[in-house]
């Protein structure tokens, strides 16, 4: 079976004598942010029946923000050099961004590699990009895309089937967690929407919003 991505980064280059740190002691501050941006997550739920609204919505603007700030911080790094020697820690940081950010983060390693390949390429003769989140794919006249079309509705053009064949023809492994991740997430927000539909009405916008900020700030790197 194939190596996934995080698995040979770890065998090939460590840079480090840490028996937990596969390049760096100083990744232990972005596990720690991301730990912490996790108890965030979870801390809303259990302030909101117990905070007034307004307190609320400002907690939920900023796991909005703290969503596009993980994607390009902890998460984006993670995909590149995943932070532990031992690959169960990588699987298991994997799931928890995940379940932290609403996505899976090896879908997620998929289409940035893409974006990689692609570099923001205006679409062929037949409108494809290689790059699945190009800010030209969906503009007119060979022009990006206006930036408040892209970071609004990019969200609603993710196919997910598309990312998991990819997947799956690079590595069956790694697409079947990538698959678990997504219902770990998904599990997860249904069990808060069950022990309290209010509050899963309250969080999904923000959520959305969230990775809204995370494209406006891809348009704008690009």
């Amino acid at each position: 079976m194939p190596q996934s991505s995080s698995e040979s980064a770890i065998v090939e280059c460590p840079r480090t004598n840490s028996r937990i740190f596969a390049h760096t002691r100083w990744d232990a501050i972005p596990v720690a942010a991301a730990l912490l941006h996790c108890a965030y997550f979870f801390g809303m739920f259990y302030l909101f029946p117990r905070v007034p609204l307004w307190g609320m919505l400002i907690l939920g603007l900023i796991y909005s923000v703290s969503i596009s700030w993980n994607i390009y911080g902890i998460s984006h790094n993670f995909i590149h050099n995943p932070y532990f020697r031992s690959p169960l820690l990588n699987r298991l940081f994997s799931i928890l961004e995940s379940i932290t950010v609403g996505f899976s983060q090896i879908f997620y390693e998929c289409i940035h590699m893409q974006h990689h390949k692609g570099n923001a390429d205006r679409p062929d003769e037949h409108g494809e990009t290689i790059d699945w989140i190009s800010i030209y794919k969906h503009g007119e006249h060979g022009e990006a895309e206006h930036p408040l079309k892209y970071t609004f509705l990019s969200f609603f053009r993710e196919d997910p089937k598309t990312v998991f064949k990819e997947l799956k023809r690079k590595n069956p492994r790694e697409a079947f967690w990538g698959i678990f991740e997504l219902v770990s997430f998904v599990t997860t927000f249904v069990i808060l929407g069950i022990l309290n539909w209010h509050y899963i009405c309250f969080l999904l916008p923000f959520w959305y919003f969230g990775h809204c900020l995370s494209y406006l700030n891809g348009y704008y790197r690009h």
